[in-house]
C-alpha cells in the first residue's frame, strides 16, 4: 500500500525552508521537493528522488540556482554498487545504497526505513553518497544511525552521527524527520 504525504521543513541550517511530496510503499520512496536558502548564498533547490526495493537508491536528480548559475547533478545507482554522477563513474562508493542531499531531511528516511530504525532497537554504519548544496558536489560519507528510544504517537529518536557531528532526531511512525536539531523542523 502506497502512502503520499506532503511535509514541509523549516531549515535553520540554510536558512530556509523545504517541502517535500513523497510517495512510500512495498519498500519504494519516490520523491520531489523544492528548498529555498540563503545560507551560504540565496539559492533554489528542486529535486527528484526515486528508490528501488529496500528503499535503495536508483536516482537522484537535482537543479540549484543561485544568481550567478544553474548547477545540476543526476546521480544514478545501478543496483550493483555502481555509481554515476552526470553519466561519469564515481569510484569508491561500492557498498553505498543512500544518497544523502546536504541540508535535506528527506533522505534520512530512508536508511531508518530500510533497518526499521523508526520502529526498534538497532544500530547500522553505511556508507552514502553526500551531495553538497548549493555546490552539488559529491563525496563519500560514513554515517552511523542508532535507535535510542519510542516517542508520543510512534515516534522514535534515532542518534544520527558522522565524523564529528552527532545530532538525536525524532522521525515519525512513518519514518519522516520531525526535528534534527540543527538543521531542520517540520512544521504542522
Amino acid at each position: 500500500m502506497t502512502t503520499s504525504r506532503v511535509l514541509t521543513w523549516k531549515v535553520p541550517a540554510s536558512g530556509g525552508y523545504e517541502t517535500a511530496w513523497a510517495d512510500a510503499g512495498d519498500g519504494e520512496l519516490r520523491a520531489r521537493g523544492r528548498a529555498v536558502g540563503i545560507v551560504p548564498e540565496p539559492y533554489w533547490v528542486s529535486y527528484d528522488l526515486d528508490t528501488a526495493g529496500g528503499f535503495v537508491t536508483r536516482r537522484l536528480r537535482v537543479t540549484v540556482e543561485t544568481a550567478e548559475r544553474t548547477r545540476s547533478l543526476d546521480l544514478r545507482h545501478d543496483g550493483r554498487g555502481g555509481w554515476t554522477a552526470d553519466g561519469e563513474r564515481l569510484p569508491g562508493f561500492g557498498p553505498a545504497v543512500d544518497c544523502d542531499l546536504g541540508l535535506c531531511p528527506l533522505t534520512n528516511t530512508m536508511p531508518v526505513l530500510r533497518h526499521g530504525l523508526h520502529r526498534g532497537p538497532g544500530e547500522r554504519r553505511l556508507l552514502t553518497v553526500w551531495v553538497s548544496v548549493p555546490a552539488l558536489t559529491v563525496r563519500p560519507s560514513w554515517q552511523t544511525y542508532t535507535y535510542l528510544r519510542a516517542g508520543e504517537r510512534g515516534a522514535a529518536l534515532v542518534r544520527f552521527a558522522s565524523g564529528t557531528f552527532r545530532g538525536d532526531v525524532e522521525f515519525d511512525a512513518d519514518g519522516y524527520v520531525v526535528d534534527y536539531p540543527g538543521l531542520a523542523t517540520r512544521l504542522a
